[in-house]
Order: C-alpha cells, then structure tokens, then sequence
C-alpha cells in the first residue's frame, strides 16, 4: 500500500502537469485561431490578385484551368450573388459556397475563400491549402504522460527513504536505542538522516554511560553508607568523639561522591561552557597546592575557563595524587607555545602500563586492589571531562625514575 506522502508527492506533480499541459494548450490554441484568421485574410488578397475583379470570364477560366492542373484541384469562381462565373475541374455542390472551411468528407478538403470584391473562391482538392493541423493537447498530453511515468520511480525512491526514515526513528522512539537508518547520498534526506544518526549516537553514550554510572555510584555507596550506619549505632550505644568524627568523615564522602555524580552527569549534557573568563593556572593550582600541601612550582600562565570546573580538576589531581601515590607530591605548571602544561607527580608504586587509559573511566579499580583499598571513583573521569570541555586532554605518563604523573593540556589564551 502506498504512503500519503508518495501519493500526496506524486499527485500533486501529476496535477501540476496537467495545469501546465492545459494552459499551454490553451495558449496555443489561441495562437493557432490568431493565425488561422491571417492566413484567410492574406489568401483572399493572394487569390484577389490572381484574379481581379475587371478580368474577363475567359481569362478567369483560363487562371483557374492553369491552377486546377498543377494543384489537382476543382475550382469554382462565385458572383456575390452566388451565381458562378468560372469553374474547372469536375463541378462542386451547388452548397459548396455556403460551407465553412474546413468542409469536406473523406480524404477531400474543400475551402470557401470570401474576396475583397464580393466574389467567393471554393476549392475542392485532396491536400489542404494551408498549414496542417495539429492538436496541441495530445502533444502535451503526451509528453506529460511520459514526465509522469518517468517521474514515477523518482518519487517513489525519495518517499521510500523518507518512509525507512520514519521506521528507523519510530524504532528508535520504541526502545531501541542500536536502531539507526541508511544514510546514503548527499541530499537533504541523507542530511536528516546523518543527523538522526549522530544524535541517537550521542544519546545512547550518554544512555549507556549514566547506566554504568548508576550501577558504580550505587556500589560506591553502599561501603560509606555502611561504615555510616554502624558509626551510628556504636555512636547511639556509647557517644565518643573518633565515632562522632567517623560519622563526619562518612557523611564528607556521601556528600564528595553525590556532588562528583552530579557534576559528571552535568558535564555529560554539555558540549561547550559558558561565561568562560581568562584564568592565571598558576595562581590556581598554588591555591589548591597551598590547601592540599603540594609543593607548586612553575611559570604564569593564561588559560580561559571556568575558574571552579578548573579548580576541581587541580584538587582531583592532588587528592588523587596524595590518596595513591606517596610523598612528595608536586605540581609544575609550564608554557609551550599556545600550549599550557600542568603536571602532577607523586612517588608511588605507579600504574601498570595496560592500564594507563582505563584509569580515566569512572569507578575503575586497577587489578590487585581489594574492596578495601578502593578505586579511583569520578576523580580522573572528571578531570578527564573537565580538560575535554576545555579544549584540552589528559594523559598518564610513567617516569623513569618511578611514581606517577598525570599531564593536562589546555589551549593557552592569547
């Protein structure tokens, strides 16, 4: 069964066809009786001129025998009282001046012809004596036919991807997420379609990526809602200060964690940031040094940015630093070109090699560590995303001499 849309398309240039046929026809045809009307009038002066009105029957008679011969045709030559004057050929019926040209039956045609004089001129022969007649409907008809036909299958490939379009988002509308629609071509609906696609790609990362996020925060909280609960009782059963600063410690981390899960999945939804300003990174990451007690060192440098998603970035690195790596930890903060460095080392055990990039995925915990000993939760995943809205990125690198240390690029501010 055909879609609304083929037959609306398709009915709608089969109209446009016809209107076009018809009014084309129309103009013609009113072209053609324009031109009808002056080949009647200059072929009254012509045959005037080859028999004026003060030339003797024998001589008329003789004009019309010279012309009868060479046209094949019977000619008759009328007073304007109807009386014949001159004739060759087999006779004409006597009604022959009275007919309308064209008038003849079968493969004659006879033509009536009303002089400036008076006289009338019939004429009966085989070939009309003027130029043939055609119906200029048919033709454009035809040819409207054939753009019809050949319009068919156009049409009907161009609604056809619309239509697989339309499953495609309608599937995708159900539930399925994996659902994409072809995306062949250069036009427009190869254009929806591209974007069709790259939007449901982006949906289903983020899908896939708050499920991931979900199933890690929940496990992530379950061990400081625990230690929180049991604080509470001890606490309930016998009031002690290290219990009361446990419950403190607990609660610090529920908090650090929901605000980290929040800010990842804001950071998610987010392409650029706004209200971006420029920022010495120096001064920034002395700031945070100063809070953590990190040793900063390094040159002034400009980057634009959001001065809190930076500052975040800075302390994640230094807390991430100060919870698994070993003292001293220090950050350097360098220019290279229209490039800005900050690096933050520690001198601890460092990160097998097959696991330099997993460590940026949220909740991942390295192979060996225990329950106990925890992963690396939202902090490299933030900063991670934090360096990407940037404009920036971060790696890891191994130096040689043992430890770790975590390298962010941001685009300096000219």
């Amino acid at each position: 069964m055909r879609s609304r849309l083929f037959l609306k398309i398709y009915l709608t240039l089969l109209a446009s066809l016809a209107a076009v046929a018809i009014a084309s026809a129309a103009f013609v045809w009113l072209g053609q009786d324009e031109d009808d009307s002056s080949w009647q009038s200059q072929r009254a002066r012509f045959v005037a001129t080859l028999i004026p009105p003060d030339m003797d029957r024998r001589s008329v008679e003789e004009t019309l025998q010279r012309f009868s011969k060479g046209l094949g045709a019977d000619i008759a030559v009328y007073d304007p009282q109807g009386k014949l004057i001159a004739n060759a050929g087999r006779p004409l019926p006597p009604d022959a001046v009275d007919g309308s040209w064209p008038h003849g039956r079968g493969r004659f045609h006879t033509m009536v012809t009303a002089l400036p004089d008076g006289r009338t001129v019939a004429v009966r022969m085989a070939p009309p004596f003027r130029p043939s007649g055609r119906n200029p409907l048919a033709y454009l008809a035809l040819i409207a036919g054939v753009i019809g036909l050949a319009a068919y299958p156009v049409v009907r490939h161009l609604t056809r991807r619309l239509e697989r379009l339309r499953a495609g988002v309608d599937a995708w509308g159900t539930g399925d997420f994996v659902a994409r629609v072809p995306d062949e071509g250069s036009d427009e609906v190869a254009a929806v379609a591209k974007s069709f696609n790259k939007a449901a790609d982006h949906v289903e990362r983020l899908i896939k990526s708050h499920r991931a996020l979900l199933a890690n925060a929940s496990h992530e909280l379950r061990s400081p809602l625990a230690r929180l609960r049991m604080a509470i009782d001890l606490y309930e059963q016998a009031p002690d200060d290290n219990r009361k600063e446990e419950i403190v410690r607990n609660l610090a981390e529920l908090d650090t964690l929901v605000e980290e899960i929040l800010l990842a999945s804001r950071l998610d939804h987010i392409e650029r940031l706004d209200a971006l300003e420029p920022i010495d990174l120096l001064a920034l990451v002395s700031e945070e040094g100063a809070r953590n007690g990190v040793d900063v060192t390094g040159v002034a440098a400009i980057v634009r940015g959001d001065v809190r998603l930076l500052g975040r970035l800075v302390r994640n690195l230094m807390q991430n630093a100060l919870r698994h790596g070993r003292p001293p930890v220090t950050a350097t903060v360098s220019r290279a070109g229209g490039t800005v460095e900050l690096r933050v080392r520690d001198h601890g055990p460092g990160i097998p090699e097959n696991e330099s990039t997993r460590i940026f995925e949220p909740f991942y915990r390295p192979s060996g560590r225990g329950e106990a000993s925890g992963g690396w939760g939202l902090g490299l995943a933030l900063v991670r995303q934090i360096a990407e809205r940037h404009g920036g990125a971060v790696r890891y690198q191994a130096p040689s001499d043992g430890g770790a240390c975590f390298v962010v690029s941001l685009p300096a501010y000219q």
